[in-house]
């Protein structure tokens, strides 16, 4: 095995990601919480307490991650908190995350805001969601409290997390709320979100000329199951534009595209200061004509390929290098907001964080504008409709007693931020059979 180095630009941003409603606990004011108590999610569990983070829990996590070398770290603020009623805020809940934020500052990590991610206000949801025509304003005057409030700790901001995953599955295959299977309903969804996004984008530059603001959104990898067959390849091709560019093509262009329907929404074109890209896996599609409810088609991982214990997520790092290479078109600085697997007994994950990093290392090497990395997640959290069935997190989580363990890879994190590099001696210690691959003799 050959010794080598794969080093990282100086400045570049390591940390990890995490939710609001799935880390900071009894968050009962929220769409989810309604959702959970419906018993939509798996096995009957909720959110409850989580990670306790609304109890304090956050410093001993933030102490964890400064003492890995993290040097940022991505959170989300909960709309229902600072905004319990349509006609009330509460000023309290914006003095709580304006300790966590400084608490960052003073670990020496630079915060990533995220202002929405998944959960909104029960007012919200009576009201009828992102369906409803003054959601837009809502988002805006809720948008303006928060950077009003926390600015002078934050400037870089998301606005919304995974608009993609929240039209799609709470609108398209109805398994987040409101658990809606109505393609009109999610085009409606579509629009408001990205209306909504612009809206924030103008308001926080509004307020904070210097802030970078842009939106995360999942990147999923759609390879043709057959190259051969050109339904296959007309079903992916049309699937990834539905899925992985509507959001960020509306940003850059101001056009909405959507299935037999095309929209201009002016005031979004240019409205991306980087591009954030969530990347956990690829598949192959393949032309099915009556799995209507799958949207015509099939969807499976490769065969062979290394997938996780639920079967959620298949280490595909190459879909990973694919992913960062579709963000360049957008033309602005590149973020991984979110990349992860879930994995509790943590054999799976040391091998993926090695292969991604690998990957984003390529990339960077290319010159490719990447900034930063947010490993998903810290501690294992509340996986919305998957519940604690799967384990993401560096730290172990007892969700009885809210004990934090180590796992190794959150040892094999900690040498890439602290060292800016992923090494042969970090992949011979925590994955030596990768070794011959990455680094061969």
């Amino acid at each position: 095995m050959a010794q080598a180095t794969f080093h990282f630009p100086k400045g570049f941003l390591w940390g990890t990601a995490t939710a609001s409603h799935q880390v900071e606990g009894n968050n009962t004011n929220n769409n989810w919480h309604y959702w959970e108590q419906e018993g939509h999610v798996v096995e009957g569990h909720s959110c409850g307490l989580a990670c306790d983070w609304w109890g304090g829990r956050w410093r001993e996590d933030f102490d964890r991650a400064a003492e890995a070398g993290h040097n940022t770290h991505r959170l989300s603020i909960e709309w229902s908190r600072v905004q319990p009623a349509v006609d009330r805020w509460n000023e309290d809940a914006l003095e709580h995350y304006r300790q966590m934020l400084r608490g960052l500052k003073e670990r020496g990590m630079t915060p990533m805001v995220t202002l929405h991610h998944f959960s909104d206000p029960l007012w919200l949801m009576h009201f009828g969601g992102w369906e409803y025509e003054k959601v837009v304003a809502y988002f805006e005057a809720y948008v303006r409290k928060v950077v009003d409030a926390l600015g002078d700790y934050v400037n870089l901001w998301c606005t919304i997390n995974e608009p993609n995953v929240y039209a799609t599955i709470g609108y398209i295959f109805g398994e987040f709320p409101p658990g809606k299977q109505d393609m009109g309903a999610a085009f409606k969804v579509m629009e408001n979100l990205v209306r909504g996004h612009a809206a924030a984008y103008h308001a926080i530059h509004e307020l904070q000329p210097e802030a970078r603001v842009g939106m995360a959104v999942n990147y999923r990898g759609m390879l043709p199951a057959r190259q051969w067959m050109p339904p296959d390849r007309w079903i992916a091709g049309l699937l990834s534009r539905l899925y992985n560019d509507f959001f960020p093509r509306a940003a850059s262009d101001g056009v909405l595209q959507f299935i037999g329907r095309r929209q201009r929404v002016p005031e979004a074109k240019g409205t991306q200061d980087f591009l954030g890209i969530n990347y956990y896996t690829r598949e192959l599609v393949a032309f099915n004509l009556f799995a209507t409810n799958e949207l015509f088609s099939k969807r499976y991982y490769e065969p062979g390929a290394e997938v996780s214990p639920t079967g959620f997520i298949a280490n595909q790092p190459e879909g990973f290098y694919q992913a960062l290479h579709w963000g360049l078109q957008y033309k602005v600085p590149i973020f991984v907001t979110e990349n992860g697997v879930e994995d509790p007994e943590d054999a799976m994950r040391r091998r993926y964080l090695i292969q991604h990093v690998h990957q984003l290392w390529r990339g960077i090497n290319f010159n490719w504008p990447i900034e930063g990395y947010y490993h998903w997640s810290l501690v294992d959290n509340f996986e919305w409709e998957r519940g604690w069935t799967q384990r993401f997190g560096l730290w172990e989580l007892d969700i009885e007693t809210q004990a934090r363990r180590k796992r190794p890879s959150a040892d094999l994190y900690a040498a890439i931020c602290s060292q800016n590099a992923l090494s042969s001696e970090m992949v011979a210690e925590f994955a030596p059979g990768l070794s011959e691959i990455l680094f061969p003799g």
